[in-house]
């Protein structure tokens, strides 16, 4: 393996880790309000407004190598991809990548994205995040319990990320030719790209989010059915409302989220290339 490939991968595993944890973090609170916005037993008898940091564990156990194998992941398939093929294909190749990964991100996502949602919203004091993990184990299975929102989680993210990343590089090379006179962007410059990228995501993709967090919460019966199925019963049930539930936490989430995130990925990749992994023999540390 070479330098090159080296630096890749090394400096996608630490910004992309990194960044996830400051994020998921800081901005907790509005997942935990969009979850419970999401619920079908409703937001009030989700706990409201109270404890919002319930779930807060396994989200911080979790977040850093899900995003760590995603960045891994999509920042390796554009190494390789990128320069072999025409600009015509470039928007294909990245959401090629997000997609694979977000395939293997979402292995550790999934089981966190349970045990969190299920804690978000339990207003039981004794229902900790580890209780929450060995109940699904005990009574459903390891891959069952624990995988049951993969599937309808790479349904909800897959979709996502086709729309963010191809729409973040074209903001970013738009950006860059238009304003910087093809010079790189500062870190900044990548957020607010990152920030408009994932509003409008966030915007298309709130239904899919929905029907997610559903599956995810339901009892064994309610959780075999299928998304389409899931999004059927909510229209029934609360119609165009019912599907966009969440949508104004959400939709903030994503736009402060991206724009702190790709910010401070960006700033964090650019300091493990030039310091850590390509340090300058002239610095005195």
């Amino acid at each position: 393996m070479s330098e090159d490939h080296k630096n890749v991968y090394l400096s996608a595993l630490f910004a992309g880790a990194g960044a996830a944890l400051g994020v998921d973090l800081a901005l907790f609170p509005l997942d935990t309000l969009t979850t419970r916005l999401q619920s079908a037993r409703g937001f009030s008898k989700t706990g409201g407004f109270k404890h919002v940091y319930k779930g807060i564990g396994p989200q911080t156990i979790g977040s850093a190598p899900e995003a760590a194998l995603f960045f891994l992941t999509y920042e390796s398939f554009k190494y390789y991809v990128e320069p072999r093929v025409d600009s015509d294909v470039l928007p294909l190749v990245y959401m090629t990548a997000a997609t694979a990964g977000e395939i293997v991100g979402c292995l550790i996502g999934a089981p966190v994205e349970v045990v969190k949602q299920r804690r978000q919203t339990s207003t039981n004091t004794k229902h900790t995040s580890l209780r929450i993990f060995m109940h699904a184990v005990k009574s459903e299975g390891l891959i069952k319990g624990l995988y049951r929102g993969y599937g309808s989680m790479l349904i909800q993210e897959i979709p996502f990320s086709l729309i963010q990343f191809p729409v973040l590089e074209y903001l970013k090379k738009v950006y860059r030719v238009s304003f910087k006179n093809n010079v790189p962007l500062d870190s900044w410059d990548v957020a607010n790209c990152g920030s408009v990228a994932a509003a409008f995501a966030a915007i298309a993709t709130t239904p899919l989010d929905v029907a997610k967090t559903r599956v995810m919460l339901a009892d064994k019966k309610i959780a075999t059915d299928t998304i389409r199925t899931v999004l059927k019963q909510i229209y029934n049930e609360k119609g165009f409302k019912g599907l966009f539930a969440g949508f104004t936490p959400r939709v903030m989430l994503a736009t402060i989220g991206a724009y702190v995130f790709f910010g401070t990925y960006d700033l964090s990749k650019n300091f493990c290339n030039d310091y850590l992994l390509n340090p300058d023999p002239t610095v005195n540390w």
